[in-house]
């Protein structure tokens, strides 16, 4: 165990902003030379006018893309942020979902204690950030690395100060989190990668005051990080916060469970695009989210291993109905990387059986961009859900989402069911009608029909679930 001073400092960003060369001729003249890095600012993210979608600080488009690297604080080495970010950013991901502290005996890799005694109002610093000394790096340094690596890659961290469990449990008080809250606020006031997600898998009618005073100081002291709350699965941030002025968006949990192992008394099942249904006809209008779905390669129902894992095919769903229901982004999981399995001599949660820096090229985790550039292909502000647009709506996995702008409709199908389509709803009397596929990103274009009438587009293959295709109509100019 490292000997450790308590003294509260923040460390220095890794990275700096000033380099000093210096070079020596023997005893003779010695030459400084500082070279000023500017190290570009990462755009605040906002809320867009209308209230329902993203933009950053300068009126752009924001597609939140997130990836759960739940577990990555306190397994990931230095040289591990590296390879884990830089594949993120290559796939097009935005923000990673990090927990900062999921128990309060947290420790990370290098044996460095978040708090002392597990006091979560007493974090564990000490002063200096050399990672080449141990006794003058810790914790919350390694943290500060991760956030600098992030950076380097154009990456938000969605951090969760801490975990629900311990404040469940009883571990932590009122005057503690508002001690912590503080803490943080202080420590990360100029980082610009930061998205804060209060709560942590837990419910909000629980413990709704401690909750509310993390969110109030954080917003509070630094009002340009948004600010949410990550909710237990099968519930919504807005169930408990909506009108909370910390909150600047909604988040929800679809949950690990197929329809039929869906107890709770919404009874979504699988239906994730219900939850922005909810939230997106509230007032006032805020961004919402799907947090946390049904994970890649975890079970279903998620406890029992002997279950069939989710695969890239129900990423894909939970992503596009959600989308196209209204969601302002979404945030794709992998069993094997939220907890950054590693090594099998630890017990595997959830049956992993596979190492993390494996899983990173697992099928659902490179097609997740596809949606975001479909997103961003078209006007992007004025896009608004509308189910009319469908003649023949099914039920659970023959539902067909739609969305729609001035100018555009986008359809989208499980199956690979013949989607019709009302026409005349957008703009022109001629449409050119081409099928989108998630997998791959291909577009392939179909023809040019009369906008009038009801029209029947047969989706190329075998109607069957996975055989899923986004039917896209564009006004002729």
């Amino acid at each position: 165990m490292k000997k450790r001073t308590t003294k509260l400092f923040r460390g220095l960003s890794i990275l700096g902003v000033i380099a000093v060369m210096v070079s020596c001729k023997g005893n003779q003249d010695k030459k400084v030379e500082e070279e000023v890095i500017a190290e570009a600012n990462m755009p605040n993210i906002e809320v867009s006018e209308d209230g329902h979608y993203f933009q950053t600080e300068d009126g752009k488009p924001f597609f939140w893309l997130g990836d759960t690297g739940w577990l990555a604080f306190n397994k990931l080495k230095r040289e591990e942020f590296q390879t884990y970010f830089k594949d993120r950013k290559d796939k097009g991901y935005n923000v990673i979902q990090i927990m900062t502290i999921h128990s309060l005996g947290v420790a990370n890799v290098y044996g460095d204690s978040a708090l002392v005694k597990k006091d979560l109002s007493k974090p564990l610093v000490t002063e200096g950030n050399d990672f080449n000394n141990e006794e003058a790096y810790d914790f919350w340094d390694h943290v500060d690395y991760a956030l600098d690596v992030a950076k380097e890659n154009n990456l938000y961290l969605g951090m969760v100060p801490v975990w629900g469990s311990p404040v469940t449990a009883g571990e932590v008080s009122i005057e503690q989190a508002k001690a912590y809250a503080n803490f943080l606020a202080e420590r990360f006031q100029d980082r610009d990668n930061i998205i804060w997600l209060v709560g942590g898998d837990t419910f909000g009618n629980e413990n709704t005051e401690l909750w509310n005073a993390i969110g109030s100081i954080l917003k509070a002291k630094n009002p340009k990080r948004m600010v949410t709350f990550h909710p237990r699965g099968r519930t919504d941030s807005s169930d408990n916060f909506h009108n909370e002025n910390w909150l600047d968006f909604n988040m929800f949990q679809s949950g690990h469970r197929r329809y039929d192992q869906d107890d709770t008394e919404r009874n979504y099942g699988e239906d994730n695009y219900k939850f922005v249904n909810v939230d997106f006809n509230l007032k006032p209008a805020k961004p919402t989210l799907d947090g946390e779905p049904s994970y890649e390669g975890i079970p279903q129902g998620l406890h029992d291993t002997l279950q069939p894992l989710w695969k890239a095919k129900d990423l894909r769903r939970y992503g596009y109905w959600s989308v196209f229901a209204g969601a302002a982004g979404f945030t794709y999981g992998n069993n094997h990387i939220m907890q950054m399995h590693a090594d099998h001599k630890i017990p595997e949660a959830y049956g992993s059986k596979t190492y993390w820096v494996d899983a990173l090229n697992d099928p659902g985790a490179g097609q997740m961009v596809h949606l975001k550039d479909l997103m961003l292909k078209f006007d992007y502000f004025n896009r608004i859900p509308d189910e009319s647009l469908v003649a023949n709506q099914g039920e659970k996995y023959d539902y067909i989402a739609a969305t729609r702008g001035n100018d555009y409709a986008l359809f989208y199908t499980y199956t690979g069911r013949t989607i019709k389509a009302n026409m005349g709803v957008i703009e022109g009397d001629e449409v050119e009608a081409s099928w989108f596929n998630p997998s791959t990103g291909e577009t392939t274009a179909v023809g040019t029909f009369k906008n009038e009438g009801v029209l029947d587009f047969d989706a190329p293959g075998e109607s069957q679930e996975g055989n899923d295709w986004v039917l896209v109509l564009t006004a002729k100019k």
